[in-house]
């Protein structure tokens, strides 16, 4: 009797280690969890991911391929409970910063996560380096806990094959300094193919890293992990064509500095050219001044009658005869 006594309370103490003591939890504030019954998670019945605004970037061959289940998200806070056939999936949302290069699963790869190596449109290997913040998207923790098995690991070869595909098809918009390069240095410019989408790439490190953020909006619909940004900070030739990078650097400085200079020469010219114009038109103008005014003044005469202007005349002739020293007078034979 006694050891079926002992063997009930052993039961009871059992029960309630396991249902009760181990059955509260907690979730911190920088956490999210996610409760799931005999393996099935908690789901919002008949909402999807294509239900939230997190799909618009989808293309729309991928919606029908990334469309997964909302579930319940239990907020930060507790204690809250759980039973034994009951598991909680906790999952930090805090955001994180790692070097674009590092390999989670080959600690190292890529000079020990120091340096991405991407191959240009020139068939040039080039280094990267560079960093990216993300973070567990709460909109589509499903896809984070269920629907990858190393989601971190398949997020970042993804950004790296999408970096690596772009790399290798950038083109930069035309140079006008290209033309004036081909006419100031032909010899650099016939060498100019050896590395110049490293300069182009250089030169629009802006604008890959906007493209970088564009194509990976869709990945918090994708597998449950957003990008906060991604940051390219520098672009890596191979040794061997430094020098020619630097020649060509150099070449395209000096044809800008000679083409601001002729800018600004012709400028000055257009300028001093216009203030020209204005002073010559500003002297035939009050040239023409008082020629306007005389015909003017012959017309109200003219109006007053014949008379009256022949009188003008007349009085006008007067006058320049009296200051005249010589008069020549043209006789009729």
């Amino acid at each position: 009797m006694e050891t079926l006594l002992g063997i009930l309370l052993g039961i009871l103490a059992w029960l309630f280690v396991r249902v009760i003591l181990m059955g509260v939890y907690t979730v911190d504030q920088n956490e999210r969890a996610v409760k799931t019954s005999f393996g099935r998670a908690e789901r919002i019945e008949g909402k999807t991911t294509l239900d939230d605004p997190i799909s618009e970037h989808l293309r729309p061959e991928e919606r029908e391929r990334y469309i997964y289940p909302q579930v319940r998200v239990i907020p930060p806070g507790g204690p809250y409970f759980k039973m034994p056939w009951e598991r909680i999936h906790k999952v930090s949302i805090a955001t994180m910063t790692v070097n674009m290069a590092l390999d989670l699963e080959d600690p190292l790869a890529n000079q020990r996560g120091t340096r991405l190596e991407a191959v240009t449109k020139d068939q040039l290997n080039t280094g990267l380096t560079g960093q990216i913040r993300y973070r567990v998207s709460e909109t589509n923790l499903y896809a984070f806990l269920f629907g990858i098995k190393k989601p971190f690991v398949h997020v970042m070869g993804y950004f790296v094959s999408v970096l690596r595909q772009r790399i290798a098809n950038f083109e930069a918009k035309p140079d006008p300094l290209d033309a004036g390069l081909q006419a100031v240095a032909p010899v650099l410019a016939s060498n100019e193919m050896i590395g110049i989408s490293i300069n182009d790439l250089r030169k629009n490190l802006r604008d890959l890293n906007e493209y970088m953020d564009a194509e990976c909006r869709s990945a918090p619909a994708r597998y449950g992990v957003l990008f906060d940004a991604s940051l390219i900070t520098a672009i890596d030739p191979p040794p061997e064509v430094e020098s020619a990078l630097a020649a060509i650097n150099t070449a395209h400085n000096q044809v800008s500095s000679d083409i601001s200079l002729a800018q600004a020469s012709a400028d000055q010219k257009i300028v001093q050219s216009r203030r020209a114009v204005e002073i010559e038109t500003l002297k035939a103008q009050a040239e023409m001044a008082p020629i306007h005014s005389l015909a003017q003044e012959l017309l109200e005469l003219h109006k007053s009658g014949p008379a009256v202007l022949a009188a003008y005349l007349r009085n006008v002739r007067m006058s320049l005869l009296d200051k005249a020293q010589q008069i020549y007078l043209e006789v009729s034979r």
